[in-house]
C-alpha cells in the first residue's frame, strides 16, 4: 500500500427514500413489516439512517466507498460489544440489494440519546475521562485478523501523509483567515511524528456526530465504518474538537500519551477542521464558528500560551475578512 494514495474526490451518493426502506424491509425481514419507517435528519455521510419502529435503525450505505463497512461492522461489533464500557450500535441483521437499491445494508438496535456538544455536556472532565475509558478498552481488543487501514476506512490508521493535500489546499483557502504559518507548523510537527508501529484497534472517527449523552454524560458510541487496526493516533482529535483544556488533560493522563502520538493526533483534528472550515466558507460566518472554536484549542494548546502568535485572543484565528 502506498504511504499517500490518491483519495479522489468524494463518492457520489445515491438517493434512498422511506418507501422503498419499507419495501426492502417487508420483502427480506417479513416480520418486521408492519414497524413504521422514519428518515433519521442528519442521520450522517456515509450512510442513509432511517428509524424503524421505536427501538431499531436501518443503516445503508450511500455510495458504493462506503459498503465495506457493512461486513465489517457485522463481523467485529459483536466482538466489541462485550469487551467495552459503553453500549455500542449492534448489528440485528443484513439486508441485500433489491428495490431499486444496489447494496447490501443493516438493521441496528437503537441507542437513545443526544448528540454530545461542548454546551450539552454536563461535567467536562468526566467526559473526558469516561471516553477515555472507552477508547482504551477499544485498544486493548485483540488485534488478530482485524481489518488494516485501506478504502474501506478512508485509510484512518495510517500515515497523516495520505491527507497532506488537502490540509495543503484548507492552507491555501485559510489564508487571511487563520494564522497559515503556525498552522503549517503544528502539520509538520504532526508529520514527522513517528508511530512506534504498535498496532491497536481505533474507531477512527470519534467525533461529536458519533457520541450519544445522556443527562449530559457519555451514554454510547455509534458508527464504527471506519473502525480498523493500526494507528490509533487518529482516535486523539476528539482531545481538540470537544473537549475542555482540563478534559483534554485528564484525557491524555488516562490513556498515557507519549508526545509524538499526542502530535499526530492533534494533526488529526488539525486536518478534519482545516478541511471543513475551507469547504464551509461560502456558508457564512455561523457555519464556520465550530472549525474557529476547534482551530482556537489546537493552537492555544500546541503554543501553551508561551508564544504572541496573534489574531483572536492571542490564537492565530483571524475575524472575517
Amino acid at each position: 500500500m502506498s504511504d499517500t494514495p490518491d483519495l479522489g474526490p468524494p463518492p457520489e451518493r445515491i438517493a434512498v427514500d422511506v418507501d422503498q426502506v419499507r419495501r426492502l424491509v417487508a420483502g427480506q425481514f417479513p416480520h418486521w413489516a408492519d414497524l413504521p419507517v422514519e428518515r433519521v435528519e442528519n442521520g450522517g455521510w456515509d450512510n442513509w439512517t432511517f428509524h424503524l419502529g421505536s427501538r431499531m435503525s436501518v443503516r445503508l450505505p450511500s455510495a458504493l466507498e462506503y459498503t465495506e463497512a457493512v461486513d465489517k461492522e457485522h463481523r467485529w461489533l459483536p466482538v466489541f460489544a462485550p469487551r467495552l464500557p459503553l453500549p455500542i450500535s449492534t448489528p440485528l441483521a443484513k439486508g441485500r440489494s433489491g428495490e431499486g437499491y444496489p447494496y447490501s445494508w443493516s438493521i441496528y438496535q437503537w441507542l437513545d440519546g443526544e448528540t454530545a456538544r461542548v454546551d450539552r455536556i454536563a461535567d467536562p472532565v468526566r467526559f473526558a475521562l469516561d471516553l477515555a475509558e472507552f477508547i482504551a478498552s477499544l485498544q486493548g481488543v485483540d488485534t488478530a485478523d482485524g481489518p488494516r487501514p485501506g478504502l474501506h476506512n478512508w485509510y484512518r490508521g495510517a500515515t497523516l501523509r495520505t491527507y497532506d493535500g488537502a490540509a495543503n489546499r484548507g492552507l491555501t483557502a485559510l489564508d487571511g483567515r487563520i494564522d497559515v504559518d503556525l498552522a503549517s507548523e503544528i502539520w509538520k510537527c504532526a508529520l514527522d511524528a513517528r508511530w512506534d508501529g504498535v498496532e491497536r484497534w481505533f474507531h477512527g472517527d470519534i467525533a461529536q456526530g458519533n457520541l450519544l449523552l445522556n443527562g449530559g454524560q457519555l451514554a454510547a458510541v455509534i458508527d464504527f465504518g471506519t473502525c480498523g487496526v493500526g494507528d490509533p493516533s487518529c482516535d486523539l482529535a476528539v482531545a481538540w474538537m470537544l473537549l475542555t483544556g482540563d478534559g483534554r488533560r485528564a484525557f491524555r493522563e488516562r490513556l498515557s500519551v507519549d508526545d509524538a502520538t499526542w502530535a499526530r493526533g492533534r494533526g488529526w483534528a488539525l486536518w478534519k477542521t482545516l478541511v471543513t472550515y475551507a469547504n464551509a466558507l461560502d456558508d457564512g460566518e455561523a457555519a464556520t464558528a465550530s472549525s474557529r472554536r476547534i482551530l482556537g484549542e489546537i493552537f492555544s494548546e500546541y503554543t501553551d500560551g508561551d508564544k504572541s502568535v496573534g489574531g483572536v485572543g492571542g490564537l492565530g484565528v483571524v475575524g472575517p475578512p
